[in-house]
């Protein structure tokens, strides 16, 4: 059997049980993008995503899929521990963050190992700290260095100004300094072009993620021989580790007509594992919520090719990550439950009672093709399936 699971990155659907602990009550990153503007989604609906959030604008369609609802159990709501807490290993104590910036300590190390001073050092949006320290850097070639409410360190410089092998190098050199107590979850290269009042970023991102701890399962996969293919920034999210194949995207557009070609290639035993970053990045970050309907719409398009694709063996599912309510101030990520829609082979339609973790969906992997079960998690394969 085929899976491929599409995780829509920040795609949340209300808060979870702990919203509060972090700040989150009341979010809902697609009920409110919706909100913002109905786009209709017929497709995801009949996947069962109406049964999950309100889907406003969207008509009355057959439920064809299966859905729930996932409670997140990792510390932390951010793209390594919801990517992780998928495969079976849940992150017990949040990577460190820096709302203030990076200590004197460690700006001396980054600049010793960029050769050069650093521009900004504090937590910014990444398209606002390049409008204002672009034509700085610009002139100065000193690169821009930046935080947010996640546990990253990213990097901005400008394509003509800093060659990208070169941004490249000093994100590697960043990623040996921010280990040990100085430990971030990401480097980000964030290279752009453009002229002052008119930067824009690049597709030429690349993300340096501390490697997944030893017991993820997408290894497991490898050793069962499951064929494996990564999407996006999944590569990156879990260093390659148990993947054999990479696939680099562009954008939303670009992942979905890739992940087409690869689900054409149809093995007994294969994982496409996809994910859709533009949903965070582009609308969730930005608060732009009509942004982020279209891009429910443009996936919802995309599901009929997908469910073909697939085949009558296949099965498809798509899910997030955590939250990113683009309706609430600041741009930080908020913990929300996600979905798990599945259609395809043998799925039986239904809405079903909420998981407790997003790591079920590893244990029903395991189930599916016979690798041993992740410690976490539990298998709704019986549930799922006639």
């Amino acid at each position: 059997m085929m899976i491929c699971l599409v995780v829509m990155d920040s795609g949340g659907v209300g808060a979870a049980p702990d919203a509060a602990e972090y700040g989150d009550e009341g979010a809902n990153t697609v009920g409110h993008a919706l909100a913002a503007l109905p786009v209709p989604l017929p497709h995801l609906a009949g996947l069962g995503l109406r049964g999950l959030v309100q889907l406003p604008g969207t008509p009355d369609v057959p439920l064809i899929g299966s859905a729930v609802r996932c409670h997140p159990v990792a510390a932390g709501k951010d793209t390594l521990a919801g990517h992780w807490e998928m495969m079976g290993s849940i992150v017990a104590e949040p990577f460190r963050t820096y709302p203030d910036g990076f200590g004197a300590p460690v700006v001396r190390q980054l600049e010793a190992a960029f050769g050069r001073p650093l521009l900004g050092n504090r937590a910014a949006s990444g398209t606002q700290i390049i409008e204002e320290l672009g034509a700085q850097h610009c002139a100065t070639g000193f690169p821009i260095v930046y935080t947010s409410a996640d546990s990253v360190l990213q990097m901005a410089a400008h394509e003509d100004v800093v060659p990208l092998e070169t941004l490249y190098a000093w994100c590697a050199a960043a990623r040996e300094v921010m280990q040990g107590p100085h430990l971030v979850g990401r480097i980000i290269a964030r290279p752009f072009t453009g002229a002052p009042g008119a930067f824009v970023r690049t597709p030429h991102r690349h993300d340096w993620a501390v490697p997944p701890p030893a017991d993820i399962f997408t290894a497991a996969l490898a050793r069962a021989r499951v064929e494996t293919v990564a999407v996006g920034k999944i590569w990156d999210i879990f260093s390659g580790v148990g993947f054999a194949e990479r696939v680099a995207t562009q954008s939303n557009a670009d992942a979905l007509g890739k992940t087409l070609d690869a689900l054409g290639r149809h093995a007994d035993r294969r994982f496409v594992f996809v994910n859709l970053v533009d949903f965070d990045s582009q609308f969730g970050h930005r608060r732009d919520p009509a942004g982020y309907a279209r891009a429910l719409g443009e996936l919802d398009a995309w599901v009929p090719e997908a469910l073909a694709a697939v085949g009558s063996s296949g099965q498809l599912w798509i899910t997030a990550d955590h939250g990113c309510d683009p309706t609430r101030p600041g741009s930080d990520h908020t913990r929300e439950d996600v979905p798990w829609l599945a259609g395809g082979a043998r799925v039986v339609p239904k809405i079903g009672a909420p998981r407790r973790t997003l790591a079920d969906m590893a244990a029903t992997l395991a189930e599916v093709w016979g690798v041993p079960a992740p410690v976490a998690g539990a298998s709704r394969w019986k549930e799922l399936t006639a």
